[in-house]
């Protein structure tokens, strides 16, 4: 047995078969990692002996900003609350509960740093979700927003093995912070091993059954290692800001990992709103975003709607993950800011990013290609690769892969140690990669195969279309029949010219058979608290449930 620093070992007792690891490949000489490594010591530590301490790493919400010597003192003296007042080991699983916050920064990294095992929660999960993932991992304790507590305490009366609840942000003696006080801010960190789990993050929910994916110390500096080092060109003097939640690895590695990584600054707003964003970075100078494409196409007819316009000069770099960004936004952005948005695909299940572009190298409609240290093709089911153009499921390999907790659900994702996302995808002349669909969101009608996203990205170019969604819903004659949910941009009637004027607008911009056949209008459209559509509830909503 190889070594592991993990005294619990439930983690390592759980992994998926070796057989059934993706292949893993670490090509880059900066993915060359040592065998014993704890990667909040990389992120955080490193940095003092780097000669950062006086730089600021983290920006609150109220302004208040944390040094990289001060967010180390933090960490240290949780690290201490968790091993010696709350009397936890290597291995153990504690969850988090919290919006972004420095606070929530602190305690991700002191548990990794004691090596225990992080499970980031998003806040607006309710009781039954939180039981489900307190159950699945064997959760032991929690650090939780003492403004979030009164759901974790509903699922703790059902969950027994969550024996110990600490919150921050409590003033009362029991509160983490009045735990901290007097902890030593020296502390050694544990001497975990470069395959020893460090977090389980669960899937966002998209298709209504989140899965515990596992990752390793080595996974989270890989992470760090490639994307933005190659894509973003990530700069010391860069200040990060964005809207997702740290609970979910797009924000993890945007607003943490990433600038933790070379010695930047990142601001973690609680509740980033599209509308406050950009006096945010405006007040904060921010420089590289992250969100959502939805959150761009708010923010971009808000720039465009007149007003006081604020000063984005200090922007110089624009993510956008979590699903498919439209041509239609795109363009809005760049009219509106003059920067082009980094496109890209990640997963829960690799960590982060693996196909993406330079802004040079944006092509309106296409993800990108895999970046520096990983992989892709897309094969059809026999896993034979497709001829371009042609569509077929997106398989991937990198420094990172899925490893499944107790999940059946392996064997389906890894296959000849490829990893396959659930994309499809088609691959042009020039070598991008073009998304089309989740695999199960693929619509035939009439025997023609329809991508939602290529039909919700032409409605999104109509003036009066504020978002939309697009599914096949169950039809005797056809199949299914494309159906789109569209939220109307103020002033709009949602009546029958509209949908008239609707689908005669989709059939000047894509082939005409790929026209929604029925639209109905609705209020909002229903996301994951991580900004993606939940196609699911929609084809709920068209077959009447």
């Amino acid at each position: 047995m190889t070594y592991t620093a993990h005294i619990d070992t439930f983690a390592r007792d759980h992994l998926p078969p070796r057989a059934q690891w993706p292949k893993l490949i670490f090509e880059l000489p900066e993915l060359q990692y040592p065998e014993r490594l704890n990667c909040a010591v990389e992120l955080l530590d490193r940095n003092i002996v780097q000669g950062n301490g006086a730089r600021i790493a983290i920006i609150g919400a109220d302004g208040a900003a944390w040094t990289y010597v001060e967010l180390l003192d933090r960490v240290n003296q949780i690290t201490h609350v968790l091993r010696d007042d709350m009397g936890l080991v290597p291995g153990n699983r504690v969850l988090l509960r919290g919006a972004n916050s420095p606070m929530y920064a602190a305690c991700w990294l002191a548990v990794v740093k004691a090596g225990m095992i992080a499970v980031g929660t998003m806040p607006l999960l309710r009781a039954k979700e939180l039981t489900d993932m307190i159950t699945k991992a064997e959760v032991g304790a929690a650090l939780c927003d003492v403004r979030l507590i009164d759901e974790l305490r509903i699922a703790q009366a059902q969950c027994p093995v969550l024996k110990t609840v600490v919150n921050y942000y409590d003033p009362s003696p029991a509160g983490l912070e009045a735990r901290m006080q007097g902890r030593s801010t020296d502390c050694i960190a544990a001497p975990t091993a470069v395959e020893d789990t460090c977090m389980i993050a669960f899937t966002s929910g998209t298709t209504g059954k989140p899965k515990g994916t596992m990752h390793f110390h080595r996974d989270v500096l890989a992470a760090a290692d490639c994307f933005p080092r190659s894509i973003i060109k990530t700069l010391p003097d860069d200040r990060f800001i964005g809207s997702p939640p740290l609970a979910f690895t797009f924000g993890l590695g945007g607003l943490l990992l990433f600038p933790l990584r070379v010695g930047a600054s990142t601001v973690l707003i609680e509740r980033a709103m599209p509308e406050a964003f950009l006096p945010l970075i405006e007040r904060h100078r921010a420089s590289v975003l992250f969100t959502a494409p939805t959150s761009y196409r708010a923010m971009a007819l808000q720039l465009a709607g007149g007003g006081p316009r604020p000063d984005l000069s200090s922007l110089r770099k624009c993510v956008s993950a979590g699903e498919a960004l439209a041509a239609g936004t795109r363009k809005l952005w760049r009219d509106a800011t003059g920067i082009e948005i980094i496109d890209g695909i990640g997963s829960t299940e690799l960590l982060h990013m693996f196909i993406s572009h330079t802004e040079a190298e944006a092509r309106p409609g296409a993800t990108g290609k895999p970046i520096p240290g990983y992989r892709a093709r897309v094969v059809d089911d026999a896993g034979n690769p497709v001829s371009p153009g042609k569509v077929g499921r997106l398989a991937v390999q990198g420094p990172t892969g899925c490893r499944y907790l107790a999940d059946d659900r392996q064997r389906t994702y890894v296959q000849d140690g490829w990893n396959y996302t659930g994309d499809a995808y088609s691959i042009d002349e020039d070598g991008y990669f073009v998304y089309q669909a989740r695999t199960d969101d693929m619509i035939i009608s009439a025997g023609y195969n329809i991508a939602g996203p290529e039909v919700e990205s032409a409605l999104s170019m109509h003036m009066a279309v504020a978002e939309c969604g697009v599914v096949g819903v169950a039809d005797a004659a056809r199949g299914q029949v494309v159906t789109a949910f569209v939220v109307l941009k103020s002033g709009h009637n949602g009546d029958a010219e509209m949908v008239k004027a609707l689908q005669d607008f989709v059939k000047q911009v894509i082939a005409p058979y790929k026209y929604p056949r029925a639209i109905r209008f609705v209020a909002a459209l229903p996301r994951t608290e991580t900004g993606k559509l939940q196609r699911y509830r929609l084809r709920q909503l068209g077959k009447g449930e």
